[in-house]
C-alpha cells in the first residue's frame, strides 16, 4: 500500500496516540493534531513519518481555521481520523444531580468538534480520501440497555448521525466515511479499565480503515469487524 498522508486529532494519549504510531509503524505520513504535546509523542518525532502540530483546540473555530494554513493550504489528507473526545460525570441518572453543564461539554467535544474540523478540511480531502470517526457503541439506541451516562450516549449518537449524513454528503466525491467502536480499550479516560490495549485497538480499527469503500461507506463497525446496531 502507497505512504498515506494522515490526520490524527487528540494525538497527544490514548487511541489517538496509538493510532500514530500504527500509522508512522507502516510508513505512513502522519499529521498528529492536539491541545498540548506529550512526552510520548513527542518522542516519535526521532522516527521519521510524523509532524506534530499542537495548539488546536477542536472546540474553536480560530484554531481549526487556522489548521489548514498551518499544514499547508494544498496538502492533500488521504485519511483523516477524529479522535478528540472525552467522557465525564455529568451524574449518571436523571435527577436533580444531572450536571448539564457536563452533558453540553460532552456535546461540544464528541459531536460538534469533529463537524468543524471537517467543515474547515474538506477542501483537503479528495476522491479517495477516507474520514474515520472513532465514537462509540455507547451512541447505539438499539444497544442501551443499561441507561444513564446521558452526555456521553447523546454526543456519541449526534456523532453517529453526523457521520451517516457525511456519508452521504461526501459520496459524489468518492469519500467514504467509517463510524468505529475502538473497543472498551485501557486508556486514562476510562481510568485504565479496558479490556484491550490501546495499541490492539489501533491495529484493528486501522484494519477497518483499510477495508473502508464507498459501498460500505456510513458503515458502524466494531473495530473486531462487527457490524453495530444503530
Amino acid at each position: 500500500m502507497a505512504m498515506a498522508t494522515v490526520l490524527v486529532t487528540g494525538a497527544n494519549r490514548g487511541i489517538g496516540l496509538a493510532l500514530t504510531r500504527a500509522f508512522q509503524g507502516r510508513g505512513d505520513h502522519v499529521i498528529a493534531t492536539c491541545r498540548h504535546s506529550s512526552p510520548e509523542l513527542e518522542g516519535l518525532l526521532d522516527r521519521p513519518g510524523i509532524e506534530v502540530v499542537d495548539g488546536v483546540d477542536v472546540t474553536s473555530d480560530a484554531a481549526t481555521a487556522a489548521l489548514p494554513g498551518r499544514i499547508g493550504l494544498d496538502r492533500r489528507i488521504d485519511v483523516l481520523v477524529l479522535n478528540a473526545g472525552i467522557l465525564r460525570d455529568d451524574g449518571g441518572r436523571i435527577g436533580p444531580e444531572l450536571d448539564l453543564a457536563q452533558v453540553a461539554e460532552q456535546l461540544a467535544v464528541n459531536a460538534i468538534a469533529p463537524l468543524r474540523v471537517i467543515r474547515d478540511l474538506t477542501l483537503h480531502l479528495q476522491a479517495g480520501s477516507k474520514i474515520a470517526l472513532i465514537t462509540s457503541r455507547m451512541g447505539s439506541i438499539a444497544d442501551n440497555t443499561s441507561g444513564g451516562y446521558y452526555g456521553y450516549r447523546m454526543s456519541k449518537a449526534a456523532l453517529n448521525a453526523m457521520g451517516m449524513s457525511l456519508a452521504r454528503d461526501l459520496q459524489a466525491r468518492r469519500i467514504a466515511v467509517a463510524l468505529l467502536h475502538p473497543g472498551f480499550v485501557r486508556t486514562a479516560m476510562v481510568g485504565y479499565a479496558g479490556n484491550v490495549s490501546a495499541a490492539d485497538s489501533a491495529q484493528m480499527l486501522l484494519a477497518r480503515i483499510d477495508a473502508l469503500t464507498l459501498e460500505t461507506s456510513g458503515s458502524f463497525w466494531h473495530a473486531n469487524g462487527e457490524r453495530l446496531p444503530w
